[in-house]
C-alpha cells in the first residue's frame, strides 16, 4: 500500500528512513556535520565487542582506572568517540568524556559537551548536544541525548529542522522525544512548532513513525478559493486501522456548496489481491436550486487468487451528471464521462483461457444508455507453430445483452431488443520474421448466431440470424537501412514499405442490432487493422490493399532522431455494410490519406504531428501538431494546435468542428523558483478555453505553490435540480498549496504534476529520447 506521511504524526518520519529528495539539489540540501564521516565498518562480533582506546597520553592504574588525554580516540563496534580527554572506570566499566566531543555510529552524528557511556550495558548519556542524521536533512539540538541499552534515543529539551543552518524557516521544539527502534515508533511530549521563529502549533502529546510504518493522523490540509464552490478548505485523516487496511477520511468545507465529505478505504486480501472502496457525500448542495444531495460511491478489486484464477471488479455511480464537473473527487476527472461497472473472473494456463465478464458502462450526459453484458462468457485457445510453423488460435463467446431500460419501455408499449450473441473465430497464420523484414498471411473465420428478443415489428431485424464470413490476410514488411548525412551530421536510416491485402466475405447485416458496436478511427495505424468496427455486430466487407511507408533516422548512440510514417487504403470494392440501415456510408475508391511524424529538429527542438487527409475532396480530416522547446529539466516551451471538424456534441447532437491552438511552458526563475503555464484558444468561438498560471517555490525545508486557473466547464443536463439551473459556462479559481518537508508531506510534485493539471495534459513526442 501506499504510505501516508502525517501532519501531527510523522513530525519525525525520517530519523531512521532515507530523507525526501527536494527540488533543488539532494547535494545541496543533505545536512552535513561540522566532523568527517568516517567510512564505518561492521562488527564482526555483536555480542562482545572490544573497546579499543588511542591517546597521545595515558595514565592507568591496573583493574581500576585509565585516563587518557590529547587526541583521544574510542571504537566499539559500529561506534566512535573522539574527545580532548576520557576516563575509563574498569570496576564499574564506565567511561567519561568531554572536551571537542564527537560521537559517531552509522546513523547519526553528535557533538556534545561530555558524555558518560555504560559499558555493560552499551549505554550512554551525552551533556548539551547536536545531531546530525547521515546522508539526511535533520539535524537538531538537545540539552541531554540518552542512547538505551536496546538502542532507542532519549532527547530532553530538544528540538529539530530540515532546514539548513542558519535556516529558521520551521523549527520544531520539545521538552522530550523518545524513539523506539524496536517498535520504530517515537513519543514526542509538549511540542512547539515554530515558522519564522513564530510559534504557530502546540501539541501536547504525540506520535510519530521512524521507518516506513503508517500512523493514524491528520495530514496536510489544502485550501483554495473558485468562483463555483468558493472559499474550500479539505483537512484529511487518516486511519491505519490495520496493517492490511486503512482509511482516509476528508472533510471538505466548500462556502458556496456545503461540507464534502470524502472517505477512500483500502485493503489487501493476502499477498496478490487489493481493493478500494470510496464513499463521497455533499448534503443539499446550496448552489443548485432545490439543495439535492449528492453522492459517488466506487468499488475496485483486482487480484489473484491463485497461479491460475483472475479476479476483477470496478463498480462506479454518481447521483447526477454533473458530478465530477462540479466537485473535486478522487475518483474521476471532469474530463470523463463514462463510469465502468465491471466484473470479471477468469482462469489461465499455457495455452488456453477461460473467463466470465459482466459488464455496465454509464455514459454521463447522455440519454441512450448502452447495453449491459449480462453476462459473457469466453474461451479462446492458442497453439504456436501448431505444424511446420503454422499457428493457430481459436477466440469464442458467449454474450447475453440486456438494458436496464428494457421494463421500462415495455410498461410504457415501447420496446428495445436485446439479444444472445454466440460467435467463434478460427484462425490459422503462418509468419515469417527474419531481419530483412516479415511476411503473415493469415486466414480466418467468423462465425456468428443471435437470438434477438424484445423488437418491435417494423424494425427491421430477425428473431435468429446464422453469420458466416471468411477472412483473408497477407502483411508483408521490408526493412531497408543506409548510412547517410544530413546536415553535416552521420546518420542511419531506416525505410520500411508494408503492404497489406486484405478480403473480408459479405453478407447482409441489416437485421442484426447493434449491441457493442462502432466506428474505428482512421489513424496511420489504423490502416492495417482487419477491422472497420469495434465489436462484432457489423462486420465491414473489405477487398482491399493497404500501402504504407515508415522512415527512421538513428544517430550515433542509435537513438532515435525521426520517425515518419504515410499511409492510405485502396478499396477495391465498395463497401456495402453500414452501421445503420438508414445511414448510407461514403464509399470512396482509397481511405484518407494518413501520416504521423515525431523528429527531434535542432538541439532541443522536437515537433509531433499528426494528418487525416481526405485527397478526394482535398480536405483536412484530422491533425494535431505539437512543437517543443526541451533545453533541460524543468525547461519545456511548448506549442500545440489540434483541429477535428465534423464532431458531434453529445450535449445538443449538433455538429461541430474543433480547431485549438495552445500554449505550455515551464521554466525555473531561480533553482529553488518555477513557472509554469498554459494557455488554449479556441479559434472558432474566439475566446480562450482553458488558462492555468502557477508558480512554485520549493527550498529544502519547505515549498508553497500558488496557482490560478480559468477554464471551461463541460456542464451537461441536470438531472437532479427541481428547476432549471443556469451554469456558469466557465469556472476561475485560486489554489494555495504549502508543505513543511519532514512535516508530514514532500511537498507539491513539482513541474511535471503542474504540467498536467487541467483539461489539456502535456504530452511530448512518444518515440524520441531526449
Amino acid at each position: 500500500m501506499q504510505i501516508r506521511y502525517l501532519v501531527a504524526l510523522s513530525l519525525l518520519p525520517q530519523l531512521v528512513i532515507a530523507g525526501e529528495a527536494p527540488a533543488p539539489s539532494a547535494s545541496q540540501c543533505v545536512v552535513q556535520p561540522p566532523v568527517p564521516v568516517p567510512a564505518v565498518q561492521p562488527s564482526t562480533d555483536e555480542n562482545n565487542q572490544v573497546i579499543r582506546i588511542s591517546s597521545q597520553d595515558s595514565e592507568a592504574q591496573m583493574g581500576k582506572q585509565a585516563r587518557f588525554s590529547g587526541d583521544v580516540t574510542v571504537t566499539q563496534g559500529n561506534r566512535l568517540i573522539k574527545a580532548d580527554e576520557a576516563v575509563l572506570d574498569q570496576e564499574n566499566e564506565q567511561l567519561d568524556a568531554n572536551g571537542n566531543l564527537v560521537f559517531q555510529d552509522s546513523a547519526f552524528t553528535v557533538t556534545a559537551e561530555s558524555l558518560q557511556a555504560r559499558m555493560q550495558n552499551n549505554s550512554a548519556t551525552l551533556k548539551g548536544a547536536q545531531y546530525w542524521l547521515h546522508g539526511q536533512q535533520v539535524h537538531g539540538d538537545a540539552n541531554e541525548l540518552e542512547i538505551t541499552p536496546d538502542n532507542n534515543l532519549l532527547l530532553s529539551e530538544t528540538n529539530f529542522t530540515t532546514c539548513p543552518p542558519g535556516d529558521s524557516s520551521w523549527l520544531l521544539e520539545a521538552e522530550k522525544i523518545k524513539i523506539d527502534s524496536s517498535d520504530e515508533w517515537g513519543e514526542i511530549w509538549d511540542a512547539r512548532l515554530r515558522i519564522a521563529g513564530v510559534p504557530v502549533l502546540y501539541v501536547p502529546y504525540m506520535t510519530v513513525p521512524v521507518s516506513d510504518k503508517r500512523k493514524t493522523g491528520l495530514l496536510f490540509p489544502t485550501f483554495s478559493t473558485s468562483s463555483t464552490n468558493g472559499v474550500e478548505v479539505a483537512v484529511p485523516w487518516y486511519w491505519n486501522i490495520a496493517p492490511e487496511y486503512d482509511m482516509t477520511i476528508t472533510p471538505n468545507y466548500m462556502s458556496n456548496r456545503g461540507l464534502f465529505l470524502k472517505n477512500e478505504f483500502r485493503y489487501l486480501a493476502g499477498d496478490a489481491q487489493q481493493g478500494q472502496i470510496n464513499l463521497e457525500y455533499l448534503d443539499k448542495d446550496r448552489s443548485i436550486s432545490g439543495n439535492p444531495d449528492r453522492y459517488l460511491y466506487h468499488w475496485n478489486h483486482q487480484g489473484a487468487i491463485d497461479k491460475n484464477w483472475r479476479v476483477l471488479a470496478d463498480y462506479t455511480d454518481v447521483s447526477d451528471n454533473n458530478y465530477f464537473n462540479d466537485l473535486n473527487s478522487d475518483v474521476a476527472q471532469a474530463t470523463d464521462n463514462q463510469l465502468s461497472r465491471v466484473g470479471e473472473i477468469a482462469y489461465f494456463q499455457n495455452n488456453w483461457n477461460a473467463g466470465i465478464r459482466a459488464q455496465d458502462i454509464k455514459v454521463l450526459g447522455e440519454t441512450d444508455e448502452p447495453y449491459q453484458v449480462m453476462p459473457q462468457v469466453s474461451f479462446n485457445y492458442f497453439s504456436p507453430s501448431l505444424w511446420q510453423n503454422l499457428d493457430f488460435s481459436f477466440a469464442s463467446e458467449v454474450t447475453n445483452f440486456a438494458h436496464k431500460d428494457a421494463g421500462e419501455l415495455s410498461l410504457a408499449g415501447q420496446t428495445i431488443p436485446t439479444a444472445t450473441r454466440l460467435h467463434v473465430e478460427p484462425s490459422l497464420s503462418y509468419p515469417i520474421y527474419g531481419p530483412a523484414g516479415s511476411f503473415v498471411s493469415e486466414l480466418k473465420l467468423y462465425q456468428t448466431n443471435y437470438w434477438q428478443r424484445d423488437f418491435a415489428n417494423d424494425s427491421g431485424l430477425s428473431e435468429h440470424v446464422s453469420r458466416t464470413i471468411p477472412q483473408a490476410r497477407l502483411y508483408g514488411q521490408i526493412n531497408f537501412e543506409r548510412q547517410t548525412k544530413l546536415f553535416d551530421v552521420n546518420y542511419r536510416q531506416t525505410l520500411e514499405p508494408q503492404i497489406q491485402y486484405l478480403y473480408v466475405g459479405y453478407q447482409d447485416q441489416s437485421d442484426i442490432g447493434l449491441y457493442d458496436t462502432a466506428a474505428l478511427q482512421d489513424d496511420f495505424y489504423g490502416l492495417f487493422r482487419d477491422r472497420r468496427y469495434a465489436g462484432l455486430d457489423r462486420i465491414a466487407n473489405a477487398n482491399q490493399v493497404t500501402l504504407g511507408v515508415t522512415s527512421r533516422l538513428f544517430d550515433d548512440h542509435n537513438e532515435e532522431q525521426l520517425k515518419f510514417s504515410i499511409g492510405q487504403i485502396f478499396y477495391l470494392e465498395d463497401n456495402k455494410v453500414n452501421l445503420l440501415p438508414e445511414l448510407v456510408e461514403e464509399t470512396p475508391s482509397f481511405s484518407v490519406l494518413a501520416a504521423e511524424m515525431d523528429a527531434k529538429l535542432y538541439e532541443d527542438f522536437y515537433f509531433s504531428g499528426s494528418v487525416q487527409y481526405d485527397t478526394k475532396e482535398q480536405d483536412n480530416k484530422k491533425s494535431e501538431f505539437t512543437l517543443d522547446y526541451r533545453p533541460g529539466a524543468n525547461k519545456l516551451v511548448q506549442l500545440s494546435y489540434r483541429y477535428i471538424p465534423d464532431l458531434l456534441n453529445t450535449n445538443t447532437n449538433d455538429r461541430v468542428d474543433i480547431s485549438q491552438a495552445g500554449i505550455r511552458g515551464a521554466w525555473p526563475i531561480r533553482d529553488d523558483l518555477y513557472f509554469v503555464g498554459n494557455w488554449y484558444y479556441d479559434l472558432n468561438e474566439s475566446r480562450s478555453i482553458e488558462t492555468y498560471t502557477g508558480i512554485q517555490y520549493e527550498s529544502c525545508c519547505w515549498a508553497v505553490r500558488l496557482s490560478y486557473h480559468y477554464r471551461i466547464k463541460t456542464n451537461y443536463d441536470d438531472d437532479i435540480a427541481t428547476v432549471p439551473d443556469p451554469r456558469d459556462q466557465f469556472e476561475s479559481g485560486v489554489y494555495l498549496n504549502f508543505v513543511i518537508k519532514g512535516l508530514g508531506g514532500s511537498g507539491p510534485l513539482g513541474v511535471a504534476d503542474m504540467l498536467n493539471e487541467g483539461l489539456f495534459n502535456y504530452r511530448k513526442p512518444l518515440y524520441l529520447r531526449n
